[in-house]
């Protein structure tokens, strides 16, 4: 695989510069016309993007649920892993080291995670075998490897959800009695596939991401025009829809993604636009909304019925809802609390969320998640080893606010 220099020129620094400058200043204005803009051209937009990325596609004959691995895919994940552990090597000192990915916490919550009793037979798999309520951890943040003041990001949150309480094996041995559940705000991945995404982290460390989806030779515009459908001006983290992205076993031999979808329709004001909003005002809304009411999502699930329209090793493609429509399995609710204490997080730096946190009912699918589970597995141990904090598999007998 051809290496990028780990550092990028002054000419290409200078037009990656004026290009985020540029997406700053419009991110000021966005509140004003996206909301239009999304009614009117999301969807039309995405399905034409879409169809695009289909037609370069071939059926390559997979069965649903079925797995294959990439040409290239140990040493793509080798160089993930590599470039992901040289940018934090770079850019953070011993005891200060951040997450490499989805770096900056916004809040981690409590929650509990409800499971519906009316769920159709073939839904109820895993977790959501029968009706009960799992006691969570929800960890709300923004994009990475840099923790930017919020107007300055790419309007990228995420939503990790860590159960409690959740009998039988896992597949990763370092929890025991925990299920995590990890989406982002965007439907489809930055990145196709894990060798993909080698390319994207050699543009990060060489500070010019931008440039990874305009590479001559190597073109992703098309993923560049997905993510910047959803990436936008966000109002809060418990305002936004997030997505897995990527898939994950129902059961054996059946596949799903899913979806944590807020109930309320309320927005946020963000204050002092079109001028520089404070730089955490994504966690000062949520403050305010938490302590004031409850919030609750619906969590969707969307199960894989065409293994060819959707695909388990391709995430740049978007399951389409006319194949399977998303169904609501289960009720993640934030009760009314407060969460900005110095002690909650540090609590939140030291946890772990990792898809592999799992039972085997819900493995982690496709190639970006064979790739999470030494990825992940690996940076988190560099963080805590760098940081001298242990890795901390919570309960939900934790308290903090009282």
């Amino acid at each position: 695989m051809k290496l990028i220099p780990s550092r990028a020129s002054k000419l290409e620094r200078a037009v990656h510069g004026f290009l985020e400058e540029v997406t700053h200043i419009e991110r000021r204005f966005e509140p004003w016309f996206r909301p239009q803009l999304n009614a009117l051209l999301r969807e039309p937009s995405a399905w034409l993007i879409q169809a695009l990325i289909n037609f370069k596609r071939r059926d390559e004959g997979l069965a649903l649920a079925e797995e294959r691995p990439l040409p290239g895919e140990e040493a793509a994940l080798d160089s993930v892993i590599a470039t992901m552990g040289a940018y934090m090597r770079r850019h953070y000192h011993p005891g200060e080291y951040q997450r490499a990915g989805n770096t900056k916490t916004h809040g981690v919550v409590r929650g509990e995670f409800i499971v519906r009793g009316d769920l159709p037979a073939h839904l109820r798999r895993g977790v959501f075998a029968s009706p009960r309520t799992f006691r969570a951890w929800v960890r709300f943040s923004g994009p990475g490897p840099d923790s930017p003041a919020d107007s300055d990001d790419v309007g990228f949150v995420s939503c990790a959800i860590k159960l409690m309480g959740v009998p039988g094996p896992k597949l990763l041995d370092d929890e025991t009695s925990t299920q995590d559940f990890l989406s982002v705000c965007t439907p489809t991945f930055v990145t196709p596939d894990i060798v993909a995404n080698a390319e994207l982290q050699k543009q990060i460390l060489r500070g010019t991401p931008v440039f990874y989806f305009f590479r001559p030779g190597a073109m992703h515009v098309l993923d560049f025009l997905m993510q910047s459908l959803w990436n936008e001006t966000q109002t809060s983290p418990l305002e936004a829809q997030y997505w897995s992205t990527v898939p994950y076993l129902l059961g054996e031999g059946q596949a799903m993604l899913y979806s944590v979808r807020p109930r309320s329709r309320r927005r946020s004001k963000i204050p002092n636009l079109p001028f520089r909003p404070p730089d955490h005002y994504l966690r000062d809304a949520m403050v305010a909304t938490l302590a004031r009411r409850d919030v609750e999502f619906d969590f969707l699930m969307q199960v894989q019925t065409h293994p060819h329209r959707m695909p388990i090793e391709n995430a740049a493609v978007r399951w389409p809802a006319r194949r399977s429509p998303w169904v609501p399995v289960a009720t993640l609710r934030i009760p009314r609390q407060r969460f900005d204490s110095q002690e909650q997080f540090a609590f939140a730096h030291n946890l772990s969320y990792n898809p592999w946190h799992c039972i085997p009912d819900h493995r982690p699918l496709g190639n970006q998640s064979r790739a999470r589970r030494r990825m992940y597995w690996e940076l988190s141990r560099l963080r805590q080893e760098m940081n001298g904090t242990p890795h901390v598999e919570p309960t939900g007998d934790e308290r903090f606010d009282e």
